[in-house]
């Protein structure tokens, strides 16, 4: 091969290198890097190249994108332009900084869920560009420069939530504004005018306070105005019924030293005889001055009734504010400001966050339980937690409260949800626990069935069955002296976490159980708590609960009871399982009674006979008939031989945890 073409080639395998190296980078480090060379006067950023950028201060990633970037307080300035090429952003924050000027146009990031602006320079109109932004859910721009109308366009955000305005220079009308989905919205410190509109009239007074201008409820009533100078009246003159039109400047008021004449249409002097008549007796002027007082009265019971209105409202929509629809439904969270601040308490070992990093989240409703409603949160730093809003818990003082907490808390398992913090207030009780992100046990099993769907198999429905069996073995026995339970065994309640590992949660809430419910999973309730002598729940019934789980993963079929003792025998359909599995196999029909899902795997008859067999052991009538978990793990383990826990020699065995003080399982009681 010759020289030149030697050179040529060499050259053209640089190249190909080159635009490989370069395809290998992440597109978003320029814009960033571009975004703090402008903006990062005071050097507040160590950001550099040489490092991953998903590790950067503020920045999160999402499958090596940036989707948070939450830079606040940090003295920052210039133009946002850089970042308009973050194709996968969903959270923007640059609140605190020192940016001026008009907002660069964002239409770019799509996906933007989040967008705080606050407290900063930003001046001009509302950013034309974030209209556009039809994800959007919450939208703060409060305290900037911001002037001109609130522009019309902002009703295309039909996802938005959030609204936060105050503090800026807008002026003209809110009439127009048509958010269904607006829950959190605040226009006060402005220069609006006009009627507050009937969609925002159940807003607090004081997201409009500060407006001159405004009127209507929720603050004071609005006067007509009469602008139509072909009709009568049409000078101005605010209309009234003391002011018919007729004559607009004629002014008649209760007062008897403001009577007015007649007045002759040729602007003549009214005569001697009509000055005398005009004299009011003594007696008309004490009925005049009675008259007033009434008038007042009145109006002050009036004003009394309707300020009264609005504070009783007032207070119902402060317990509704509470609660902030984040994404898909009802909030988890609870407003600071209507009663009395709680702490978020943390167990050991966790990374703190604060009730603010909660009420900044996107939120996402899991699904509703027998103690509250269930959501997935993501929080500014990209971290992901479930968030249990106990709404329908009959829960005593704080101390019991606190106590039982600090016993669930230190629950820490391999097949256990372990609880990350908890809040506390008199209104108010979340739960933070880790997120599992492959859903429940039973959607799963009962999740689109039908055409397409991919069933579980079988591998997969024992090795669920086993690590469901050890967690609630764990629970059974971490503290002797307390014989804790779950309480509440069903399938909606057996996670999967990312590796496909079964994690049992919400155990232990069992306590605060309203009393004399009846829990709508009363499919897998043992029958003993049927009856009419108060028993409580045990460790015995939670055995007969994974039971009839077992039953579940087997069948296939929804456990439920029938009302009239019936059964629906449909393809997953609703059944009273361990009844209707004993009339089965009692007519030696056993194979009828395995989901037909599982028809399709060879050589597993034996293993689930074997399933069988154990889960009708623990759905015995009898509780003293029916094994401890520990033992349940064991024989669920041996089916096929499975990588035997070392603890599980030990289950029926094992002494009190050393880390829960005598303090404390001497304060809890199930």
């Amino acid at each position: 091969m010759d020289k030149p073409k030697t050179l040529h080639f060499t050259f053209f395998i640089l190249a190909v290198h080159f635009f490989l190296l370069e395809a290998a980078v992440n597109p978003d480090l320029k814009p960033l890097l571009d975004f703090k060379a402008s903006a990062d006067k005071a050097n507040k950023l160590t950001w550099n190249s040489t490092s991953d950028l998903c590790s950067w201060t503020g920045v999160s990633c999402l499958q090596n994108r940036v989707s948070h970037l939450v830079l606040e307080n940090l003295e920052l300035s210039g133009s946002l332009e850089p970042l308009s090429s973050l194709a996968q952003l969903r959270v923007l924050s640059v609140k605190n900084n020192r940016f001026t000027g008009p907002v660069a146009n964002l239409s770019n990031l799509t996906a933007l869920k989040l967008l705080f602006l606050s407290h900063n320079n930003f001046s001009g109109e509302f950013p034309k560009s974030v209209p556009s932004l039809f994800r959007l859910y919450r939208l703060d721009l409060s305290s900037n420069n911001f002037s001109g109308r609130i522009p019309l366009t902002v009703n295309r955000l039909t996802h938005l939530l959030t609204l936060r305005l105050e503090g800026n220079s807008f002026s003209g009308p809110v009439s127009g504004l048509d958010l269904p989905n607006l829950q959190d919205f605040n226009v006060s410190g402005n220069h609006l005018s006009g009627e507050i509109p009937k969609s925002l009239s159940g807003f607090p007074e004081s997201a409009f306070t500060q407006n001159v201008a405004l009127c209507g409820s929720p603050m004071q009533a609005c006067k007509a105005l009469v602008t139509d100078p072909t009709k009568p009246g049409s000078d101005g003159a605010i209309a009234s019924p003391l002011n018919p039109g007729n004559n607009p400047k004629t002014v008649v008021s209760s007062s008897p030293s403001s009577i007015p004449t007649n007045t002759e249409p040729n602007n003549k002097s009214p005569s001697p005889q009509k000055s005398s008549s005009a004299k009011i007796s003594s007696v008309a002027v004490i009925a005049i001055v009675i008259g007033d007082f009434l008038v007042l009265a009145v109006i002050s019971l009036l004003l009394y009734c309707y300020f009264w209105r609005n504070y009783v409202r007032d207070k119902k929509r402060s317990k509704l504010l509470e609660s902030e629809k984040i994404v898909y439904s009802s909030s988890p969270y609870p407003t600071q400001a209507t009663y009395e601040r709680g702490s978020m308490v943390f167990f050991e070992g966790v990374k703190r966050f604060e009730l603010e990093d909660l009420l900044r989240a996107s939120a996402e409703m899991l699904g509703k339980g027998g103690f509250g409603t269930a959501y997935k949160a993501v929080l500014d730093d990209g971290s992901v937690v479930a968030v249990k809003r106990l709404k329908d818990a009959s829960i005593g003082g704080k101390r019991e409260f606190e106590q039982h907490m600090e016993v669930l808390g230190r629950l820490r398992h391999p097949n256990l949800v372990s609880l990350k913090a908890y809040y506390f207030a008199r209104e108010e009780k979340l739960l933070v626990s880790e997120y599992m992100p492959n859903g429940s046990l039973f959607w799963l099993l009962h999740g689109n069935r039908g055409p397409g769907r991919t069933p579980l198999d079988w591998t997969t429905r024992l090795k669920i069955a086993a690590g469901a069996a050890r967690g609630l073995a764990f629970i059974h026995n971490a503290c002797k002296s307390l014989k804790l339970t779950h309480g509440n065994i069903k399938s909606t309640n057996i996670l999967l976490d990312k590796t496909g590992n079964a994690r049992v949660t919400d155990f232990g809430l069992s306590i605060f159980a309203p009393p004399n419910t009846v829990p709508r999973s009363n499919g897998y309730r043992a029958p003993e708590l049927s009856s009419s002598d108060g028993r409580k729940q045990s460790q015995k019934s939670d055995v007969y609960s994974f039971g009839v789980l077992l039953l579940e993963l087997l069948t296939g079929k929804c456990p439920s009871v029938i009302d009239g003792g019936g059964a629906g025998m449909g393809y997953g359909g609703v059944v009273d399982l361990p009844r209707w599995v004993q009339s089965v196999v009692r007519e030696e029909w056993t194979a009828e009674v395995f989901d037909l899902e599982l028809m399709r795997y060879k050589d597993i008859e034996e293993e689930m006979v074997g399933l069988l067999q154990i889960a009708m052991a623990c759905t015995s009538a009898s509780p003293d008939q029916r094994p401890s978990m520990g033992h349940v793990v064991k024989m669920i383990e041996e089916i096929r031989g499975m990588e035997v826990s070392p603890c599980h020699e030990t289950l029926d065995s094992v002494s009190d945890s050393p880390c829960l003080s005598e303090d404390t399982v001497g304060g809890v009681s199930q």
